[in-house]
């Protein structure tokens, strides 16, 4: 029998959010359905991540979308460790004190890009307020392993906003990804409750920055809804965007981790997503995805295929 100063006392995933009230957790509509994943390559891309020991968000943020992308062999690599220094109220990733970073681990993506045999390759992290660079050149480090290792292949990488870290977006860009992602997440009504620690403003001129630094550079941004914003304020942020140049968008249908997590407003129909992706498209973005299960980077592999070529029509008109 365990003595007191033998037990292991597990530590909580959030611990910020440990003494907060629980909040309701709502009933899915009929319209949010997942697909079961294909038991053979969801279980074979999982055994790849593992054996490289990778962290992935799908699995992190509890993506309602990972059947169906790991039973194709796709995964979202998540780099910088496990562990995030927000603590923002929507996000299912654990928060906390990091570790120190792994300088294996851009060699072990690369390694289990090959395997996965990956056209297109979507890399995110953590955030790092912790280090001098908020992480861009473990970002950079990565993306040179992947093109060593697969030239051929499309790389995206969905950053965090890097506040208050001089030159680590040029770091990131200097590395040469195709696509530069990095979302919006929410109105700006919203920001002080759902993404504390960040600053819409910054990260629109992050947007706009990583294009100015290289005008080839696809860029993209997303925000989630049913988080209690309106309709104007929803289409307000799409102005924002292609006033900073952003070429793709995204807008999904929040879902609640956990019940200390920011509790859903409300379930937003297909019809209204609909809806928002006609009024981006009349706005000029190159590509909008917006439907209940629309993540940044599901459906990134024909998503880029379709970017490329929109850009190729537009420049033709």
């Amino acid at each position: 029998m365990l003595d007191r100063s033998d037990r292991v006392i597990a530590r909580p995933r959030h611990p910020e959010k440990v003494r907060l009230p629980d909040t309701p957790v709502r009933k899915k509509p009929s319209w949010i359905r997942v697909r079961a994943p294909g038991a053979h390559a969801f279980t074979a891309t999982r055994d790849i991540l593992r054996r490289h020991r990778l962290t992935t968000v799908c699995e992190e943020a509890s993506c309602p979308n990972i059947g169906e992308c790991w039973g194709k062999r796709h995964a979202t690599f998540m780099i910088l460790g496990d562990t995030c220094t927000r603590a923002c109220a929507f996000c299912n990733v654990r928060t906390g004190r990091p570790g120190a970073l792994d300088p294996h681990e851009p060699a072990r993506v690369a390694e289990a890009v090959a395997a996965l045999d990956l056209a297109h390759v979507v890399v995110t992290s953590v955030d790092r307020d912790d280090l001098a660079d908020g992480g861009a050149a473990h970002f950079a480090a990565t993306i040179g392993a992947i093109r060593a290792a697969r030239p051929a292949a499309s790389i995206e990488v969905l950053t965090p906003d890097f506040r208050r870290k001089e030159g680590a977006l040029e770091i990131v860009v200097a590395a040469a990804p195709d696509v530069f992602n990095h979302n919006v997440e929410t109105v700006p009504s919203l920001y002080r409750r759902i993404r504390p620690g960040a600053d819409y403003r910054h990260s629109l001129r992050l947007l706009s920055r990583a294009r100015a630094l290289r005008p080839d550079l696809f860029t993209k941004s997303g925000i989630m809804v049913g988080l209690g914003e309106t309709e104007a304020e929803v289409v307000a942020v799409m102005d924002d965007l292609r006033a900073a140049s952003v070429d793709f968008l995204t807008i999904g249908q929040y879902l609640q981790p956990t019940r200390k997590h920011a509790a859903i407003d409300r379930f937003v129909t297909p019809e209204e997503f609909q809806s928002y992706k006609r009024i981006a498209e009349e706005k000029g973005f190159l590509l909008v995805a917006s439907s209940p299960l629309t993540r940044s980077s599901y459906h990134a592999a024909q998503d880029f295929a379709r970017l490329k070529l929109a850009r190729q029509v537009a420049h033709r008109a």
